[in-house]
C-alpha cells in the first residue's frame, strides 16, 4: 500500500480559528477526518503530522523515510519563510515532495524557501488543495518509472 506523509507546519493546528477570512472555518480535526476518508476511498496509507517546531518536522520526515514512506505532501505554513533546515532535510531524503498552501501565497507576497525542492505546488485552492496534492502524489508515484 502506498504510504504518504502529510506534514502540517507551524500554526496549522489552529485551523478554523486563525484568520478564518484566509484559512476558512474548518478545524484541523475536521480536515484530518476528511483526508483520512479520502485515503480509505483511494486505498493509500496517510500519516498526518502537525508541528509548530521545525526540528520536529525534520525528525518526522527522517523517521518516515526509514519506515518506507513513498511520498511527502507538506504545508510548511510558518516554516515557508525561513525553513532552510527543513528544505535541506527534504532535499536529503529524496522523497517526492508536493507543497500545498491554502491561500495563494504569490498573491500575498510570500516566497517559499522550500518550493525549489518540490515536484510542484498547489496554492490558493483552499482546503481542496490537500486532496489535489494527495491525488497528484498518487499519480506521480504510479507513473514514477515513466518519467
Amino acid at each position: 500500500m502506498t504510504k504518504i506523509l502529510l506534514v502540517q507546519g507551524a500554526n496549522l493546528s489552529y485551523l478554523g480559528k486563525r484568520e478564518p477570512h484566509i484559512y476558512g472555518t474548518t478545524s484541523a480535526a475536521d480536515l484530518d477526518m476528511h483526508l483520512r476518508s479520502h485515503s480509505e476511498q483511494l486505498g493509500y496509507d496517510l500519516d498526518i503530522f502537525y508541528t509548530n517546531v521545525e526540528g520536529e518536522a525534520i525528525n518526522r520526515i527522517y523517521e518516515a523515510t526509514r519506515a518506507g514512506t513513498d511520498g511527502l505532501v507538506m504545508n510548511p505554513a510558518g516554516f515557508t519563510y525561513a525553513g532552510y533546515a527543513l528544505r535541506d532535510c527534504v532535499k536529503a531524503v529524496g522523497l517526492p515532495y508536493i507543497e500545498v498552501h491554502i491561500s495563494n501565497v504569490e498573491v500575498r507576497g510570500i516566497r517559499s524557501v522550500l518550493s525549489n525542492v518540490s515536484v510542484g505546488m498547489l496554492t490558493g485552492f483552499g482546503l481542496d488543495g490537500y486532496e489535489m496534492a494527495l491525488e497528484a502524489m498518487l499519480r506521480l508515484l504510479e507513473h514514477e518509472g515513466d518519467l
